[in-house]
């Protein structure tokens, strides 16, 4: 596939046009999985997103003991046995954030140990925002090299609640304290002044636990009770509007586009973009909006816009966290500065994604002003006609090759496999609506 070459390159010049779905979430695919496991009985999954990470999540679930099968595409079933077996080997998670951290979580939870370890990104990332909760529940952890970073060994069993109040927005940590209460003595609960993505509340209310979720200002309270079985379910998963937000954005910022996405998951604690963007002057619609798999979803409709800048409120970006890349490239259209601020939370994901942003929109000829937890585009006129560095980053080389269909020369990416962690098949949806990627 085009993916694997050891370069890509988006060349402007073609409108975009047409109408596609979104592949599966990306966050809903990973707990399906994991859920899934740690159930007793049958979870039926449609519309998996299958791509590398999500895979790895399946392999893991399979280690702990589950039946995973692949019935079709986008199609499987998850044979849980009520809780985590100690696996034979290692449980590789590839370059899955997500999938490591709430399998930490959910684990931490059996009496049994387990080795955790993954390529080499994840291995350069932070565990210690999720172990250290996990340690003060009574899990404990051996480190084969750094403190903090993978390879790591888990022993859970016998836990106790906490009461944890996040100091930065953050579902991964929420859900790997939520997964680990559910097998703790007493109540956990998990404060979050600020409200991050509830994903993980609604599946375990599918899948027959009692959750509490108790408004708090601006922010809320989630309460679980421990020893809550967990029961087979079926799980549809919508599309994932961090992957609908690539084509889409080309929609808006490449002449004489209309693109349409249908299927988009219009979660209020996910729609963080599409209110910025309409903010800054998007033609951007949504119908047919309806319920499925428990989530709000619609077909969204992007056509050319003339943007301008705006300041994204700070609120937001819980919301959208994974979406400021892209928010920055649609950037460099707009007229004037945008300003994104308290999104430090980007320089611990696959890579630093601030500074990889701000280099590769300078190489592009896009002025930028990086600061310690933001950045600052100012746009106009892209030239384009740059190589960008993506350390391996999907969202990284995504965000510069939809930059590329519309700046004023070819935009070439390196090391872009790793956009089949999230989006397989991304070459060829941009191509099929008329972008040219290769």
């Amino acid at each position: 596939m085009a993916s694997n070459a050891p370069h890509l390159t988006a060349r402007p010049g073609h409108p975009l046009k047409g109408t596609v779905r979104a592949p599966g979430d990306k966050s809903i695919s990973h707990r399906s999985m994991i859920l899934g496991a740690m159930a007793s009985g049958v979870t039926e999954v449609e519309g998996l997103l299958e791509g590398d990470d999500v895979l790895a999540t399946a392999r893991a679930a399979e280690a702990f003991g589950a039946t995973v099968e692949k019935l079709g595409g986008g199609r499987w079933r998850v044979t849980g046995r009520g809780g985590f077996q100690t696996p034979t080997g290692v449980i590789d998670c590839g370059n899955a954030g997500t999938g490591v951290r709430l399998l930490m979580g959910a684990a931490a939870g059996y009496p049994i140990s387990a080795t955790f370890d993954g390529d080499a990104s994840l291995r350069s990332r932070p565990m210690g925002r999720v172990t250290d909760h996990l340690t003060r529940m009574g899990a404990s952890f051996d480190w084969s090299g750094k403190p903090g970073l993978l390879p790591a060994t888990l022993t859970g069993g016998m836990l106790s609640a906490i009461d944890h109040v996040q100091t930065v927005a953050s579902a991964q940590v929420k859900s790997a304290i939520l997964l680990a209460g559910l097998n703790a003595e007493g109540t956990t609960s998990v404060t979050e002044p600020e409200k991050s993505r509830d994903h993980t509340e609604r599946m375990l209310r599918a899948f027959g636990a009692a959750v509490d979720v108790q408004e708090d200002g601006e922010g809320w309270i989630i309460r679980l009770k421990g020893g809550q079985p967990l029961t087979g379910t079926a799980v549809s998963v919508p599309g994932d509007p961090s992957s609908a937000a690539f084509p889409l954005a080309a929609g808006l910022i490449v002449p004489g586009s209309e693109v349409t996405v249908e299927g988009v998951m219009l979660n209020p604690l996910r729609t963080g973009l599409f209110d910025t963007w309409i903010e800054m002057g998007a033609d951007l619609t949504i119908a047919n909006r309806r319920v499925s798999g428990g989530e709000d979803v619609g077909d969204i409709t992007a056509r050319h816009s003339a943007l301008k800048g705006v300041v994204v409120p700070e609120s937001r970006a819980a919301s959208m966290i994974d979406e400021y890349p892209i928010l920055a490239a649609t950037a460099a259209f707009a007229s004037g500065e945008t300003v994104m601020r308290g999104v430090g939370e980007m320089r611990v994901k696959e890579s630093d994604r601030i500074r990889l942003m701000v280099d590769g929109l300078r190489v592009c000829g896009v002025a930028v002003e990086e600061e310690p937890d933001g950045f600052i585009v100012t746009g106009g006129p892209v030239p384009g006609g740059a190589t960008v560095h993506t350390a391996h980053d999907h969202r990284i080389a995504m965000s510069h090759l939809v930059l590329g269909l519309a700046a004023e020369q070819p935009v070439t990416v390196d090391e872009p496999e790793m956009i089949a962690t999230s989006f397989p098949g991304f070459v060829e949806m941009m191509n099929g609506l008329g972008g040219e990627v290769g």
